[in-house]
């Protein structure tokens, strides 16, 4: 998304926290639940307009929101808990899970100690390879090599673009622009960009792989029952541009590689990416037939009792960087702005 989009939508925000007309709304758009996607749990947030700096929260915007949520009349709840109120039509009561993607080692050291101070249930999405030293955090990486050149040139469509980071909106606008082209071809083609990018500096995006938690470290997290490890693929692909059947196996090695480490088979799966365009019909089909409970997108929305006959093809609110306010967040708890996105559809299962 790129800055001016996000201002705008904050503008819209706040518009409506100041005005109460969201407050008007709910009633009719609030839904039943909501789940929390977030990435990055850390008291250095960087230097805001930097790329990946929405995907960054801070502690202590992490606990304001965990009691705001609790305030709003929202039970905190696993999504074992989650699925059964769904599918049980259980909702006198609102109810909402916390979902961390990817399973930084943050988490581990600033998301677990809050979560585990008030007694709160929560989920980290694992990709198989990770753990092992693996992972290919391609986004980082390109975030990297844009934050130390002042120019880039990219081979594009046989056609190569120059674009220019010298100042940190330029940089934001050439990642968003890098990334939605990235984002639009091949997986492996992708990344194979990405590399060579990172060779052309001298930077080995391997070093990013310490970004991530250890086998041990996610064993320690799992043995309290207050975290569900869910599955999130084994190299994170998008799955919507593999063959069924590579999806099939991307789906199943990671989380094979999750049961062989932890005991037990994930029962709940994060699509990696999320969008429309990574994850749609046929793979919320998959995640089914596979015989997951769950299964989250990124696509933006609250739970309905709709959702009920669609719990592999669930909506998530983003708590990123871009919206650390409470005002914001009380906004998106009532599902207006969130409906008014989605053009007043409370499913997307397509």
């Amino acid at each position: 998304m790129s800055r001016r989009t996000t201002r705008l939508l904050k503008a819209g925000l706040a518009t409506m926290y100041y005005t109460g007309s969201h407050r008007l709304l709910a009633p009719v758009t609030r839904g039943v639940g909501a789940i929390f996607m977030l990435h990055h749990v850390s008291p250095d947030l960087g230097e805001e307009g930097e790329p990946h700096w929405r995907q960054r929260v801070s502690p202590e915007f992490l606990e304001e929101a965990i009691l705001a949520v609790q305030h709003a009349g929202f039970d905190i709840v696993s999504l074992d808990e989650l699925h059964w109120r769904l599918t049980e039509g259980a909702f006198d009561r609102s109810f909402a899970a916390f979902t961390f993607d990817d399973g930084y080692r943050d988490n581990l050291e600033h998301a677990y100690p809050i979560f585990r101070k008030h007694g709160l249930p929560f989920t980290i999405y694992v990709p198989g390879t990770f753990p092992d030293g693996k992972a290919d955090l391609w986004w980082l990486a390109l975030e990297q090599v844009i934050a130390s050149v002042d120019r880039i040139a990219i081979k594009m469509e046989g056609t190569v673009r120059n674009f220019s980071s010298a100042t940190a909106d330029e940089k934001a606008r050439t990642y968003h622009q890098i990334t939605s082209w990235l984002r639009s071809i091949e997986e492996t083609e992708a990344r194979s960009v990405v590399r060579e990018l990172c060779r052309g500096i001298g930077y080995d995006a391997g070093e990013l792989s310490q970004l991530v938690m250890s086998w041990d470290e996610i064993r320690r997290l799992a043995r309290d029952p207050l975290v569900t490890i869910g599955a999130h693929t084994s190299q994170h692909y998008a799955l919507a541009k593999l063959s069924e059947s590579q999806a099939i196996s991307e789906i199943e090695t990671g989380t094979e590689r999750l049961a062989r480490e932890l005991g037990g088979r994930p029962l709940h799966l994060s699509f990696p990416y999320g969008s429309a365009d990574c994850a749609g019909a046929r793979e919320f089909r998959i995640a089914a037939e596979l015989g997951f409970k769950t299964a989250v997108t990124s696509r933006k929305g609250l739970l309905y009792a709709e959702h009920s006959d669609h719990t592999t093809a669930l909506p998530r609110v983003s708590l990123n960087g871009d919206y650390q306010s409470t005002k914001y967040l009380s906004v998106l708890l009532s599902g207006a702005p969130l409906l008014l996105w989605n053009k007043g559809r409370r499913v997307l299962a397509a």
